[in-house]
């Protein structure tokens, strides 16, 4: 029996579909245990993006890295969660706005009381950060670069969920034989040698890349749909992304 066929494929297993990423801020900023979990979720999401646009904005890694830490540390101590409403609009939006205002008003006297001392709610790995930074264009304006980093940011967010989604059915192998197709042009896929990764014939492979790409744009949409005021546009934030990510 070849390893994928049209009666079982990884789509029919079980998925994972995480909290909202609203739902994580607005149990972050409850006074409760879960807060501090709520935030490190939040932190570890979406810590690089912020990351990138404090180094765009000229700060050096060392100050990057204790800005970014401290900013996450203050959505807490000084309650801005509180001011976050998914009805208000974009979770994107709320977090640059938010850091935007902390580098100006903020960060100079936290800096001076307490630099390096806050209680991060999540460890950050600079050295990746910058090695990533380093690779990212350097002609982009720093808000440009949060988006571009945001939009990529979901990217990675659902790759991993589709990994997982294998991982359950018991198929990691086959992601990894269908990983590449992901983003490649369709006259750029090699379905034969596909075929002979997956143990399958060239007809099983196309319609495993293609349930592959169709499932990668589901939960692409979802990363997004998860960020956004309900019932905003699903549709303009992805051309808003689609452009970031475009931009050299």
């Amino acid at each position: 029996m070849s390893a994928v066929s049209s009666e079982s494929s990884f789509s029919d297993g079980p998925r994972s579909f995480p909290n909202t990423r609203w739902s994580v801020v607005l149990a972050a900023r409850q006074p409760s245990p879960e807060s501090a979990s709520a935030l490190e979720a939040l932190c570890r999401t979406y810590w690089y993006p912020l990351y990138a646009y404090v180094r765009r904005c000229g700060q050096s890694p060392e100050d990057a890295q204790d800005l970014t830490q401290e900013f996450f540390c203050r959505l807490l101590e000084k309650r801005w969660l509180e001011s976050a409403d998914r009805e208000k609009g974009k979770l994107r939006t709320f977090l640059i706005v938010a850091l935007k205002h902390f580098m100006s008003k903020e960060w100079r006297r936290a800096s001076a009381q307490r630099r390096g001392g806050g209680a991060a709610p999540a460890a950050f790995d600079t050295a990746f950060a910058e090695s990533r930074f380093a690779t990212d264009s350097h002609s982009l304006a720093p808000d440009e670069t949060f988006d571009r980093q945001w939009a990529l940011t979901l990217l990675d967010l659902t790759v991993n969920r589709l990994r997982d989604e294998f991982a359950a059915a018991g198929k990691p192998g086959d992601f990894d034989a269908l990983k590449n197709c992901l983003l490649a042009e369709r006259g750029a896929i090699d379905y034969a040698a596909v075929a002979r990764q997956l143990g399958a014939n060239e007809g099983a492979a196309r319609v495993a890349v293609h349930r592959l790409r169709k499932r990668f744009r589901e939960i692409y949409r979802e990363e997004i749909s998860q960020t956004l005021a309900d019932g905003e546009d699903v549709d303009a934030e992805l051309r808003h992304l689609a452009a970031a990510l475009a931009r050299q």
